[in-house]
């Protein structure tokens, strides 16, 4: 069966703004003009462009100095931190094959999103964490390294930290404790279950839910996104992937965002006003703008 590439239908606008607190729109079609412009038609006026390594890091952090309506986050993915170290000889990644670059080009990459971190419209550092789905035991390491500098640069520069957390849960929580988490983090395309929601509540850790949440296997989330504290949670796209039902496949954009959040205020039972007035208030808190 063919796959379906045509962008779903624009849903009906929201009345109430709201921001898509996590997008990639270095990886979708069209221009960046063009994705923009769609979303405000449907009441979506902000984004956070998120990079996963240090050329989508430069692009986000160019991006937001171009577009008011665009704030950057710039880190190295958990995967990019191993290919960095351990090479990619398959050529997962955008940039291809790559040979092993060792511990030291790992810190060359670090440093240099330190630097993107300072920058005024850069209000994230992120998406960073760790992944047990694509890492291996062998790259455990440098991805749990990686982290931790993460972490330290989002402190030092008081920018928000943005979690990648995929099959990680426990050790995730772990490091963020062990570490200090900075005062302001995003779980983004938040993934585990009600009782971690209230673990990361007790934290202060916002919860941003993807259009996963709209998957009919996904229960679990639903349940998570009942307990957590209405002013710790945010909605996002990670478009172009995780379109919402009943899109599920065909490309993700930020104008999708209503769909997710009127599943999101269906789940806890308030209006789509009440919920896009209180996500647009956390995503401002959370990214400090």
């Amino acid at each position: 069966m063919p796959i379906d590439t045509t962008p779903p239908p624009a849903p009906a606008p929201l009345r109430v703004p709201v921001a898509d607190s996590h997008t990639h729109l270095d990886m979708q079609s069209g221009t960046v003009e063009d994705a923009l412009a769609r979303a405000a038609a449907v009441g979506v006026t902000t984004v956070v462009q998120v990079g996963c390594d240090v050329a989508g890091s430069h692009w986000a952090a160019e991006t937001a100095a171009a577009h008011d309506a665009v704030h950057a986050a710039v880190a190295l993915h958990p995967n990019e931190a191993p290919r960095i170290v351990h090479g990619d000889p398959d050529g997962r990644s955008r940039q291809g094959v790559r040979s092993a670059g060792g511990e030291g080009a790992l810190d060359e990459a670090l440093a240099e999103i330190d630097r993107l971190a300072a920058l005024p419209h850069v209000k994230a550092v992120g998406e960073t964490g760790l992944d047990h789905f694509r890492t291996g035991p062998e790259g455990m390491a440098a991805q749990e390294r990686s982290f931790r500098a993460h972490i330290e640069i989002a402190k030092r520069h008081g920018k928000a930290l943005v979690i990648h957390d995929r099959e990680a849960h426990d050790d995730v929580l772990r490091v963020l404790k062990e570490e200090g988490a900075p005062e302001r983090t995003v779980f983004h395309c938040y993934s585990g279950d009600a009782a971690m929601a209230e673990v990361c509540a007790e934290r202060g850790y916002f919860m941003s839910f993807a259009g996963n949440v709209t998957f009919k296997n996904a229960q679990p989330l639903r349940d998570a996104l009942a307990v957590a504290p209405l002013e710790l949670v945010l909605v996002e796209t990670d478009a172009p992937f995780l379109t919402p039902a009943p899109y599920r496949g065909r490309p993700n954009a930020p104008y999708l965002i209503p769909v997710t959040l009127r599943a999101m205020a269906a789940v806890r039972g308030i209006d789509e006003d009440a919920m896009a007035a209180a996500v647009s208030a956390n995503t401002a808190r959370a990214f400090g703008y």
